[in-house]
């Protein structure tokens, strides 16, 4: 792990711990972290560049645990504040240029075009992160039932975000995630 990742990741873990202890949710451990193992592993099979795909992967939801901006921007506050962190680290100009575009690009609910493989990357291990941590979906329905939802209700909404989530993701990446997929189905939702 080079420097720059090193301290892009203790500041993250810091972002992350504040908010744990305000709001009780671990962005780091019920979602990053599995992003950063998926981007990683991508990264690796498809001939990205590690690096940029690692930043991109820790920075990707930054402007969540940081509280800044709306949640439905939180790629468009997250290059913000990426490009603040990358430029105080004296991340060269081009690189975090790159950064930036993954975490602009890695949400799957925006339909927006992956330009690079670096992209697809970290958007592809976003949404399989959610099959890596189950239990964060579920929180996510039925934790505080802030969403008002049944227990049918919250099971369907978790299954039709699976759904959606595996939809998503570039087709190479499907085959990759397709066996994961189809038994998480079949074992969560059996009817």
């Amino acid at each position: 792990m080079s420097d720059i990742v090193n301290d892009i990741k203790k500041e993250l873990l810091k972002r992350c711990n504040i908010y744990n202890e305000k709001y009780n949710y671990d962005f780091w451990n019920d979602h990053i972290k599995y992003v950063v193992k998926n981007a990683i592993e991508l990264a690796k099979k498809y001939g990205a560049d590690i690096e940029i795909v690692e930043l991109g992967a820790l920075l990707h939801d930054i402007a969540m645990p940081s509280e800044f901006g709306p949640r439905e921007e939180h790629n468009i506050y997250g290059a913000k504040i990426a490009d603040e962190l990358l430029t105080k680290l004296n991340y060269p100009q081009d690189r975090k240029e790159s950064v930036k575009e993954c975490i602009l690009r890695h949400r799957g609910s925006k339909d927006l075009p992956r330009n690079t493989i670096e992209e697809q990357c970290v958007a592809d291990a976003d949404v399989m992160a959610h099959f890596d941590c189950i239990p964060s979906l579920f929180h996510l329905a039925f934790g505080k039932n802030e969403m008002g939802l049944s227990l049918e209700e919250g099971t369907e909404f978790v299954k039709k975000k699976l759904e959606r989530d595996y939809n998503k993701l570039s087709q190479r990446t499907k085959e990759v995630l397709k066996e994961k997929y189809e038994n998480i189905v079949s074992i969560l939702f059996a009817k």
